[in-house]
């Protein structure tokens, strides 16, 4: 192994899922997850399983050695990395998924001059960001929940040490906090565009009581109004069929429509669809978010036929969730993507990073960007990143491609 790493190997638990808040190709591509060190480098709302569409049952893990605990010893040829993820607890799954992502991308890219120390969120957050920074790491990976965003930054900001974090909470970021996390909100934007580009101006939408619904909400007025359409309703439910069922035939007392945002997961999405086909409207285009990209049950359910969502690609992933489960014998987690690219963002700066100074933050905010298995995003300066999204199709069984993401900003 050539990059050091204190993190265990072993896989976990896949069934935990945590809840995340919602916020405002040619062949070089095909050779990232081998030459990734040279690429130009969570809150989710409801409560799916986050595993790809199509995951497979694997064999069970082979057992590796626990992680490194105590100080670190001094090392001046190393960048010191901290990884805070939760590796016991209820999301266990998903911060072990998260850490064996990012052991196989220092693997991938055989980086000489990174150590990477993981912390287990899961026995008390205060007590891992404190250990990070102590033991001198000069960047902070993770965490995974906001709340735990929160506690941490107040910890790393007097040590001037900034946050690479996996939630997506918008609220969270800045002041040298940044977010991997996917924001909802741009997936809604990039659909709205779309179908407003497909000549469908007016729209509604079905979105759930609460935090998550009043952004849903927020984020389809301003983005139907930057592209020029009407927003003729909006209806709330309460994510029980009896609510959902009142919900779409309060949708059709409106007023006719072209589109009506489905904003929640891929379970209520299948649950919805057939209402909002009888009660409110047999021909209006669905339009989802970037949540539906992780139910593999979306390309089945025939009410969502002809359905657009918004999402990151999937065609790297793809090909890195195939080397995941040869590793540890499980599929990933969805989210694990994230933790793959910030190490390939890691490596990519520590090319002009001396051992021993601070990070340099200022790289994070390149207007070029990065690229990841996720495609290409970048940091805006209030630390949400931004995605190049694809538009995707559910067929008849399958997901199609009908406007890809853009390659570069």
């Amino acid at each position: 192994m050539n990059a050091m790493t204190d993190k265990p190997l072993v896989g976990q638990d896949e069934n935990a899922s945590p809840q995340a808040s919602f916020a405002p190709a040619h062949r070089g591509r095909r050779n990232l997850l081998k030459y990734a060190g040279l690429a130009s480098i969570v809150f989710l709302a409801g409560c799916e399983s986050i595993v790809p569409r199509g995951a497979e049952r694997p064999p069970a893990p082979t057992p590796a050695p626990p992680p490194v605990t105590g100080d670190l010893p001094s090392d001046q040829q190393h960048h010191r990395i901290a990884l805070l993820v939760p590796l016991t607890g209820k999301n266990s799954g998903v911060g072990q998924s998260l850490a064996n992502a990012t052991t196989m991308a220092l693997l991938d890219t055989k980086a000489q001059n990174i150590r990477m120390t993981s912390y287990d969120t899961g026995k008390g957050i205060t007590a891992a960001a404190r250990k990070a920074i102590a033991d001198g790491n000069k960047l902070i990976i993770g965490p995974l929940l906001s709340d735990n965003v929160v506690a941490t930054a107040n910890i790393a900001r007097p040590a001037g040490v900034p946050i690479l974090s996996f939630s997506n909470d918008a609220g969270a970021a800045g002041d040298n906090v940044f977010l991997l996390g996917h924001i909802p909100a741009q997936s809604i934007e990039r659909v709205v565009t779309y179908a407003k580009s497909k000549g469908m101006n007016r729209f509604a939408a079905l979105v759930p009581n609460g935090v998550y619904g009043q952004r849903a909400s927020s984020t389809l007025l301003s983005s139907v109004k930057n592209v020029g359409g009407t927003v003729v309703a909006i209806q709330n439910f309460n994510r029980d069929s009896a609510s959902i069922e009142a919900a779409t035939k309060k949708l059709s007392q409106n007023g006719d429509f072209d589109a009506v945002l489905l904003a929640d997961n891929g379970t209520m999405a299948i649950k919805a669809a057939p209402y909002i086909r009888k009660n409110a409207s047999n021909s209006a285009k669905i339009l989802g978010t970037d949540l539906w990209n992780t139910s593999s049950n979306l390309a089945g359910a025939p009410a969502l036929r002809g359905a657009w969502f918004a999402s990151v690609s999937d065609g790297l992933y793809r090909q890195y969730a195939t080397k995941y489960r040869s590793r540890y014998g499980r599929a990933p987690f969805r989210l694990s993507s994230l933790g793959y690219d910030s190490v390939l963002l890691t490596v990519k700066v520590a090319q002009n990073w001396k051992v021993g100074t601070p990070f340099p933050i200022k790289q994070l905010t390149d207007p070029g960007g990065f690229i990841g298995l996720d495609g290409v995003f970048r940091f805006r300066r209030n630390g949400i990143s931004e995605r190049a999204l694809e538009v995707q199709e559910i067929k008849n069984g399958s997901f199609s491609v009908i406007d890809p993401a853009p390659k570069a900003f």
